[in-house]
């Protein structure tokens, strides 16, 4: 019997993780593997009242989960039709995808009376 030499190489590498694994936005396409009502009781579990979940229905797209904080800064109806202009069409049957979605604000130019201090 032969004897072979074996040689083991392994990388490795991990992160933090928080839950959900997901910050932003969540788009979940139709006839995906994770339904709707499943997810929302997950996020509801994880992160209680975090995230407000908006039925889609137009083309390949069902439903979208959005955290509450970015809709403390933009509109629902914003997001939904940046997402439809920039995300949904590049979404197929059956995915689920994460969204990074980061609002900046800045205001320039504010002006008040020295009475105003």
């Amino acid at each position: 019997m032969n004897e072979v030499d074996r040689t083991y190489n392994i990388n490795l590498s991990f992160e933090e993780i928080k839950l959900p694994p997901f910050q932003d936005i969540l788009v979940l396409a139709k006839n995906s593997v994770q339904g709707k009502i499943g997810l929302s009781k997950s996020f509801e579990l994880l992160v209680p009242n975090g995230f407000e979940i908006i039925d889609i229905n137009d083309g390949m797209i069902e439903t979208i989960f959005v955290h509450k904080n970015i809709l403390a800064k933009i509109s629902k109806e914003k997001v939904i039709q940046i997402l439809q202009n920039n995300v949904f069409p590049f979404i197929s049957e059956g995915e689920l995808i994460s969204v990074n979605f980061k609002v900046n604000i800045s205001v320039k130019d504010i002006v008040f009376k020295d009475s105003d201090l």
